[in-house]
């Protein structure tokens, strides 16, 4: 999440500056682009973290002044700035809900935004709900997700074809600057596969073979995964409350901006 070079984009997107803002606690930019379809129809900007570095320079927010000056200043102070937002956001939760929790306030804390954050992850059962919310470093700090794969079938080696029920798990936060806080969650059923299939996904989605039937999440077409994944579950839930609190445009400090 560490951003701290100036940020080296023009606009956020066709709506600008003037459009209602939901600030998505993520560097990932798929799921940024996933907000954006769900929330296309409405006059309201998805943003990222990274986008912060621009807004920052622009104006005022979360009641810290625009930053001007040198490069070097700024670049110093976009560090500093986005030091302090990582420590607001350290996933320090025992569970999925915890940590989306902690990112979603911690952001709209920091920058004013109303701010959406998720946590997700594989369970398997025969590994007491392992690797949990430790799934993206399962293999250790630095690891990528093949190293995530190798150790998971190592771990469940000899686990036979009744012992891997498996499940994708997703807890999705939305906090508003007055305070507000919603959760979603959304499950995604499965087993652990005896070997990678498939070449679309990431992270586990090639061992996950989805209940009742033989593909893996990674030979899935996107359509088709978008319309069971376990994130896609919990943003459909949690849509219905985020476009009645972006309906109120909220203000940078949290009041309406009427």
């Amino acid at each position: 999440m560490k951003e701290s070079a100036v940020s080296t984009v023009k606009d956020l997107g066709p709506k600008g500056f003037g459009a209602k803002r939901l600030l998505v606690a993520t560097g990932n930019a798929g799921k940024v682009e996933e907000l954006n379809r769900l929330l296309a129809d409405g006059d309201w900007q998805v943003i990222s973290l990274k986008d912060l570095a621009l807004l920052w320079q622009k104006e005022e927010l979360g009641g810290l002044p625009p930053l001007t000056g040198p490069r070097e200043s700024v670049e110093a102070e976009l560090g500093r700035r986005y030091a302090q937002l990582e420590e607001k956001m350290a996933e320090t939760g025992a569970t999925f809900e915890e940590n989306a929790i902690i990112k979603a306030k911690g952001a709209a804390e920091f920058t004013g935004l109303l701010t959406l954050a998720d946590d997700s992850g594989l369970e398997v059962d025969y590994l007491g709900g392992a690797p949990g919310v430790y799934s993206a470093r399962y293999a250790g700090p630095g690891k990528d997700a093949q190293a995530c794969n190798e150790l998971l079938l190592q771990n469940m080696r000899a686990a036979g074809a009744g012992q891997r029920q498996a499940r994708f798990k997703t807890a999705v936060a939305l906090a508003s600057p007055a305070g507000e806080l919603y959760i979603t969650e959304g499950l995604c059923e499965g087993s652990i596969g005896f070997a990678p299939q498939g070449e679309g996904g990431f992270g586990y989605d090639p061992l996950f073979v989805l209940s009742g039937g033989t593909k893996t999440m990674a030979q899935l077409t996107m359509a088709e995964k978008n319309q069971i994944s376990h994130r896609g579950q919990a943003l459909r839930k949690i849509l219905p409350i985020l476009t009645g609190l972006l309906a109120k445009n909220y203000s940078q400090k949290g009041a309406l901006d009427l």
